[in-house]
């Protein structure tokens, strides 16, 4: 046999191959047919050997035996045959006159095989026909045993491949289920990232909010936010970004810090806006540059004027490319409330961003949108659009922010896959209630020179 290294190799060949089917196999049994009935034998197998048995994988005139002990002077000496191995009288030669194939049933005499070699050139086992009376081949039936085993040798090639081919398949999918159930996780983090988890409570306001992703993820662009200031006041923004998955929660990140963080500093719109131009084109994601549309809302509640006076809200929008907001007003009127220009954000190092004021009264609400609900398409296939909106909001006048939201999200789930990208919605509604003795006397609304375009109160 060979070297000690050459048969840990060769008995790893036969481990592969030998699991890929039982080791009894009847799709052989046309094989072992035609090598007995060439050779006029009674007898032929296929035959696998390992460390210590030669296994019959296939047989032809041989009941009641599976495997026999490893022994010289049959198969095993075949193995180490170049091509046909023959033994005319298997009593007459030293090797396989031993064998208990030999010496007991079914009584061997002549024996022909060919070795079974891989493409590697480790043999596996053998093609062989038995005769129990002494006798030769010629060379034609040789030539026919050769060609049977090279038969043999290229379907469990085949077979090989294929179950190789689907144990990585089945590799590849239990990483992709693993990688799918870590991104799963990672989503559901990332998406707790990109809204808060609860709107703060906002004295004389109800406050509500919907957000809703396409995508198997589930990690979109859109965000929203609601914030304190100092001095009671409190500031909003809803935005889009562009992209999604990880890059879009690592833009949108970046923008709500930056929007916090500059509105302490200095509330006003434009000046949030223009800082989040500045920060998104000095610091790209990826290294792409992020821009986004955002709407940026300053609030502030108004002062007491009398004993029975209701109070509302100022209000100052800031636009960078986003669309406007609907103001549902407490007679039943729907306006749009969209500041005259503002680009949009992290674009260019020159854009300018527009900002208007506007009041809330009792009994007004605010609508804030994302334009995957205007992109939405409708049951006949015709976009829902602005004009789609405004009818929409004007059929739900008098709402509160709750209920408001609520129908907005019966609309969206009404639309269902006809709205193919994120949607995010922010509703403030102002109720229509007299003040109670809990009111507490606030500034004014600040009137602080706008440094934008579209200026106006109204």
């Amino acid at each position: 046999m060979s070297t000690a290294v050459g048969e840990h190799d060769r008995l790893a060949a036969v481990a592969r191959y030998a699991s890929v089917r039982p080791l009894t196999d009847p799709s052989f049994d046309r094989i072992v047919a035609l090598a007995a009935r060439w050779f006029d034998a009674p007898i032929a197998t296929v035959t696998i050997v390992d460390a210590r048995r030669t296994w019959f994988r296939a047989s032809c005139g041989l009941t009641g035996m599976t495997q026999v002990p490893r022994s010289p002077g049959l198969a095993d000496s075949a193995l180490l045959a170049d091509g046909p191995y023959v033994v005319a009288d298997a009593l007459c030669d030293p090797a396989a006159s031993a064998h208990p194939l030999v010496t007991g049933a079914p009584g061997v005499r002549f024996y022909a095989a060919v070795p079974l070699i891989t493409g590697e050139g480790y043999r596996l086992g053998t093609v062989d026909v038995w005769d129990t009376r002494p006798r030769h081949a010629d060379a034609e039936q040789l030539a026919a045993l050769q060609d049977l085993a090279a038969v043999v040798m290229e379907e469990l090639e085949g077979r090989l491949r294929a179950v190789s081919t689907v144990r990585a398949e089945r590799r590849r999918r239990k990483r992709a289920e693993a990688e799918s159930a870590e991104s799963q996780v990672l989503a559901a983090t990332l998406q707790r990232m990109l809204a808060p988890p609860q709107l703060p409570a906002v004295p004389g306001l109800e406050l509500a909010a919907h957000l809703r992703t396409v995508g198997p993820r589930q990690i979109g662009g859109d965000f929203y936010d609601v914030f304190a200031l100092p001095g009671g006041r409190w500031a909003f923004v809803m935005g889009d970004v562009c992209g999604k998955g990880a890059e879009a929660a690592a833009l949108t990140a970046l923008i709500r810090y930056t929007v916090r963080a500059q509105a302490q500093h200095d509330p006003q719109p434009v000046a949030v806006l223009s800082a989040l131009n500045r920060t998104l084109l000095s610091a790209p994601v990826e290294g792409r540059p992020g821009f986004c549309t955002a709407m940026y809302g300053l609030l502030e509640r108004e002062p007491i004027c009398g004993p029975r006076a209701q109070r509302g809200f100022g209000l100052v929008l800031g636009s960078g490319g986003h669309p406007g907001a609907y103001r549902l007003r407490g007679d039943g009127t729907v306006d749009s409330i969209r500041p005259a220009g503002g680009m949009l954000v992290g674009a260019l190092a020159e854009a300018t961003f527009a900002e208007r004021a506007v009041r809330l009264g009792p009994g007004d609400a605010l609508l804030l949108y994302t334009d995957g609900l205007t992109e939405a398409r409708t049951p006949d296939g015709s976009l829902f659009g602005e004009g789609g909106l405004a009818r929409f909001l004007a059929a739900h006048t008098g709402c509160g922010a709750s209920a408001l939201t609520e129908e907005v999200t019966a609309l969206l789930n009404d639309l269902g896959s006809a709205v193919c990208d994120d949607v995010a919605v922010l509703a403030l509604t102002v109720p229509d209630t007299s003040p109670g003795d809990d009111a507490q006397v606030l500034p004014g609304p600040r009137q602080a020179e706008r440094s934008g375009e579209g200026q106006g109160h109204d």
